[in-house]
């Protein structure tokens, strides 16, 4: 096989992720994603482990000699959107687009594969390539195929996400917590309905609700510690059927985002609680559904370091490696890292000379190409790194 370096194996990134761009798919749908993944690494000789919960797949390489073993992860799920980029590989599926750089992130690590692939011979202990389904959705496919043993015996995991806020040649991680948890909340309050001209024979369901989505913006500033980032954001406020009618039912929604389980679970504490007491000072009833999300996504400060020393020497002279701020977006790569030591890293992928400016989850996000040669680079340099400490002891 053909020892291709991370330079020559771009052109073959790119029309993967063309390939896979044109052809998205939902989460817990991608079928044909998966198939075309797993081609693609049969090709390679490597052996595919299917999951049996979702479309997920790991291709399975191991060395001659003996030695750590190395995870690395990426996701394939799309997201509900029509596209409107312009591209020539723009999606031919209305309604489905990769507006968050999965295709990419798939694309890269058929790239690690095939550059291991063509090195089996002096590779020394194991790596997993884990194509991962349905990131965007919880309870997310990282759930299910931890379950299934995918960590099992492993030392450590690396993940990328490429990241459009970031210019092409910047790329960052931080030890420690990196991206918050994200858990959702939906709560009905039922009152009394009635004439809208009669309000004392009822019991407002939104009034009450109105008062509890205000009250519900005092839990960041008044219960969490101001030093421990935290957001309360309520989305949907529903309720009502004419402007003369008391309305006996409303609906509210959100979500939550914090970076420690403490202030996690204090936040819901105080939904539950404020919520019972706002409902019973009106009159009304009220159930909370609260759903507990993706955890905050804690990078291992050692493997955080390792990030932070081989990147530079990975990427060259000119190269930008930075300490990434905190951000609120969650992952479900958030569940490896607790299960073993990991790194999860951003690939800087904006460029306004390629048009490559939208955000994340936009309908006309693309990114630069390029990035992915930075990402394949720093798959290798976090991989190698780790497989051969060992052999330096």
């Amino acid at each position: 096989m053909e020892r291709l370096t991370a330079e020559e194996l771009l052109p073959d990134m790119v029309n993967w992720r063309r390939h896979l761009h044109r052809h998205p798919e939902l989460s817990y749908q991608e079928k044909e994603t998966s198939a075309y993944v797993a081609a693609r690494l049969g090709e390679l000789g490597i052996e595919v482990r299917r999951s049996g919960a979702g479309y997920g797949l790991t291709g399975i390489l191991k060395g001659r000699g003996s030695g750590s073993t190395v995870v690395l992860r990426a996701d394939m799920d799309a997201l509900a959107i029509t596209e409107e980029s312009g591209r020539e590989y723009a999606s031919e599926h209305p309604g489905v687009m990769h507006a968050c750089g999965h295709d990419g992130h798939t694309a890269m690590l058929l790239a690690a594969a095939a550059y291991y692939s063509a090195r089996r011979e002096e590779l020394r202990g194991e790596i997993r390539f884990l194509f991962q389904p349905a990131e965007e959705v919880c309870p997310g496919g990282a759930v299910g195929m931890i379950a299934e043993g995918v960590l099992e015996g492993a030392d450590a995991v690396y993940g990328l996400h490429l990241w459009t806020p970031l210019p092409i040649g910047t790329v960052g991680s931080a030890p420690g917590p990196l991206m918050a948890s994200a858990d959702e909340f939906f709560i009905e309050l039922t009152g009394k309905g009635g004439h809208g001209g009669m309000p004392h024979r009822t019991v407002d369901s939104i009034v009450a609700g109105a008062a509890l989505v205000t009250a519900l913006q005092s839990i960041v500033s008044r219960n969490v510690d101001p030093l421990r980032p935290a957001v309360v954001s309520v989305g949907t406020i529903q309720g009502g059927s004419a402007q003369n009618i008391i309305a006996e039912r409303c609906r509210i929604t959100g979500t939550v985002r914090a970076f420690d389980e403490e202030t996690r679970q204090l936040i819901r504490r105080r939904i539950e609680e404020i919520t019972a007491s706002i409902a019973a000072a009106h009159g009304a009833e009220a159930s909370v559904d609260y759903m507990m999300g993706y955890p905050p996504l804690v990078n291992d400060e050692a493997e955080y370091r390792r990030f932070a020393r081989v990147a530079p020497q990975a990427l060259g002279e000119g190269a930008q490696v930075i300490l990434m701020e905190k951000i609120m977006p969650a992952e479900d790569f958030s569940y490896y890292v607790k299960e073993i030591p990991g790194c999860f890293i951003f690939v800087g992928a904006g460029n306004s000379d390629k048009n490559a400016v939208y955000p994340h989850h936009h309908s006309r996000f693309d990114f630069d190409e390029d990035a992915m040669l930075s990402g394949l680079k720093l798959l290798i340099a976090m991989a190698d790194s780790r497989l051969n400490e060992d052999q330096s002891l």
